[in-house]
């Protein structure tokens, strides 16, 4: 029931989402060139790996610029300033719908991991991915704005490592393994509106901390 609903929501906005896609494609194109989409290798399961599909928000990293792991402090730089609006909007996410009509994720569940963290904590990973991967999910929902504050203040690729690994995976690995305990097609609608009217608040919080 879980896997019908995510089929027959995700190929909805798909066909609905298909007019914003193109515009998005076309101004990426125009404003920041080739290439439209950002693919990364991410984590299905503990061994199986797929490619996730996002809309390009950074430029390419120069020579000697570090591009693995996490987007933290130090790599503010290279976000690009549609980038910026497209990751407030989490309008650079769209491309993963392809992901859920493939099976590689769901609507709903925990993101998908780099490899290089189910490697270096299997044990916590596998109990994890027990449940597909998802745009959104527990974790993002409650702590998603946090991990961006967390690792925004990191200015070096090892000050970002150090403080996903230590101050983030752990919060959200709780929060992942309640959803998997809960995991229902109306635990999932619930995330999926509250995931809605959050990105709906977004530009207001951030005008209210401004304010403050």
């Amino acid at each position: 029931m879980k896997r019908s609903f995510d089929i027959i929501v995700s190929l909805s906005l798909l066909i609905t989402l298909a007019p914003v896609m193109a515009i998005l494609a076309a101004a990426i194109l125009l404003i920041d060139g080739r290439p439209v989409f950002y693919v990364s290798e991410r984590m299905k399961t503990q061994s199986q790996p797929f490619a996730l599909f996002k809309f390009r928000t950074m430029r390419e990293p120069k020579v000697g610029e570090s591009n693995s792991g996490v987007s933290g402090g130090d790599k503010t730089g290279r976000i690009t300033a549609l980038g910026r609006f497209l990751r407030r909007t989490r309008l650079d996410e769209i491309p993963q719908l392809l992901n859920v009509l493939l099976g590689d994720m769901g609507l709903v569940g925990p993101r998908p991991p780099l490899r290089q963290y189910t490697e270096q904590f299997p044990d916590l990973h596998r109990r994890i991915l027990r449940c597909r991967p998802g745009i959104t999910g527990l974790a993002t929902l409650h702590f998603h704005r946090r991990e961006e504050q967390l690792i925004a203040s990191a200015r070096t690729p090892q000050e970002t490592e150090n403080i996903y690994v230590t101050r983030c995976i752990p919060r959200k690995a709780r929060l992942d393994l309640i959803y998997a305990r809960h995991a229902s097609v109306w635990f999932d609608m619930i995330i999926l509106l509250q995931t809605f009217l959050k990105i709906l608040d977004r530009p207001h919080a951030s005008r209210r901390s401004v304010l403050r």
